[in-house]
């Protein structure tokens, strides 16, 4: 029987380790923890490889994976023959097998494109007709009548809809989280607040790279770059230049969990130009989002929101779902997207240099996470990298965020056994004292009290922490562990 791997390291502060010494070098350093880096790490360590993950930020998913709109997506409206369209398709299923294996709350809601003209409705059978073309033949187009049936709610003028059954939402945050807590069990090294400033290029095969960073060197026989909106800047560190990232921002809303009973599915609306438009979804987390905005901007750290916008979104819900407008806000976000000049992802080898980018990754980017690891890890058998046997990953389950299945608070055995799963802490999003105890003492322990929040929920609820918010931060510093030099 094949042992488990023993599990890598998490550093964050101080030196890095000492990878100077000959034959120290990492086979493979992956640089961008965001899902599609940490799904990356992830099928790296399913092999006798030694893999570094490398983050600027403190935390994994800490960029565009924490602010997404959250859809595990069917790619029925990808482009017909690209790789996005394969990609997503190979990842949704992949990822609603790990989900159920690794306890990533999914809920299968299905989702109405609705049309609200003539031209939108003339486009559904088109629409209908494309998905076929991805591989996607569960498509339905509704007349009024039905639509009205299905969504009572629906705004005046609606002509009809496409039904796509398979459309599901999911937790983001648990997602990459779960990628990086079995990559670092299963032997990756996972070194945080470690921006790469500069790469020197190995000479030849026998040379490592070197990446250069605050906090030391790291010497890599071969580099993947998953630096997200970051890409084409890293990829110029390695003398490329093939595409360029435009950050298109989309800002959403969040409702409180009284609108969750508005709707029964997604909402989306006919695709433009700038992407999926603007839709209504529940979340795996009882809430309702309105979003997003598409704006394309110049600042790669605009995640600000803004009057405008928002008053924009609430002009869209007010006519999609009138009723969402009288709820509560209980947040507002945004995210910026990866977008570049060309209509699909831009994963490519580059075997003379030992280099593999992936660039590029929308919006989609989340469901296609573990297609899009196994397709780097082939590109990087390509440019030589010999991958070795495969071996078994060490076992993940994620502690449930979502209200589809019984939450801590809710479970009399477990609480039996240990009280702290009945001490509540945050009564609005009801998160448990011993719910936040293990996340600080987790595998990858937060690094800030948004990356608590989304380990556990704590002061994301309509009080936005007003209520519990000393109490979460006292749990918080009391934990916190001096963080070692390595």
């Amino acid at each position: 029987m094949t042992a488990e791997p023993r599990p890598g390291t998490v550093t964050r502060r101080g030196a890095l380790p000492d990878t100077s010494a000959s034959g120290a070098a990492y086979d493979v350093v992956v640089v961008g923890a965001g899902v599609v880096g940490c799904a990356l790490a992830r099928e790296l360590a399913r092999r006798p490889l030694r893999v570094a993950l490398v983050e600027a930020s403190g935390d994994v998913g800490d960029g565009t994976s924490k602010a997404n709109t959250a859809i595990l997506h069917t790619g029925f409206d990808a482009v017909p023959g690209s790789l996005e369209a394969r990609l997503v398709r190979d990842g949704r299923r992949l990822l609603a097998d790990y989900a159920q294996e690794s306890g990533i709350p999914v809920e299968p809601v299905g989702a109405l494109l609705v049309a609200w003209d003539e031209e939108q409705s003339a486009a559904l059978p088109r629409l209908a007709e494309k998905a076929g073309r991805n591989g996607y033949r569960s498509t339905r187009v509704l007349g009024p009548g039905e639509l009205r049936a299905r969504e009572a709610r629906l705004g005046q003028g609606a002509l009809g809809a496409l039904e796509v059954p398979d459309e599901s939402v999911i937790c983001p945050w648990t997602t990459t989280l779960a990628y990086a807590t079995q990559a670092v069990r299963s032997g990756v090294d996972l070194h945080l607040n470690c921006r790469v400033e500069r790469a020197d290029p190995g000479r030849g095969t026998g040379s490592p790279h070197r990446l250069v960073t605050p906090r030391g060197v790291l010497r890599a026989r071969y580099v993947v770059n998953a630096c997200g909106l970051y890409a084409d800047r890293f990829d110029a560190l390695f003398g490329r230049a093939d595409f360029t990232v435009t950050p298109r921002r989309g800002q959403l809303i969040v409702f409180d969990a009284f609108a969750r009973s508005l709707l029964r599915h997604i909402l989306l609306p006919v695709p433009g130009a700038l992407g999926k438009g603007v839709l209504v979804a529940p979340t795996v987390h009882g809430k309702v989002l309105l979003g997003p905005t598409a704006e394309n901007l110049d600042d790669r750290t605009a995640t600000e929101s803004t009057a405008e916008g928002l008053e924009g979104l609430l002009a869209q819900g007010r006519r999609i779902l009138p009723a969402l407008l009288d709820e509560e806000v209980t947040a507002v976000y945004a995210g910026l997207r990866a977008a570049t000049e060309y209509d699909d992802y831009r994963c490519a080898a580059h075997p003379g240099l030992r280099y593999v980018t992936a660039g590029g990754i929308r919006s989609t980017g989340l469901t296609a996470s573990l297609a899009i690891a196994a397709h780097l890890v082939e590109l990087l058998a390509e440019s030589g990298l010999a991958l070795g046997p495969e071996r078994p990953l060490a076992p993940v389950r994620m502690p449930n965020l979502g209200e589809a299945s019984p939450r801590p608070y809710r479970d009399a055995e477990l609480i039996a056994r240990d009280a702290e799963f009945g001490s509540v802490v945050c009564h609005c999003e009801r998160v448990t004292r011993g719910e936040i105890r293990d996340a600080l003492a987790s595998t990858v322990p937060p690094d800030s009290l948004d990356g608590l929040r989304r380990r556990t929920r704590a002061r994301g609820g309509r009080c936005q922490g007003f209520s519990c918010g000393a109490t979460v931060r006292s749990m918080f510093e009391e934990a916190r562990p001096p963080w070692p030099e390595r």
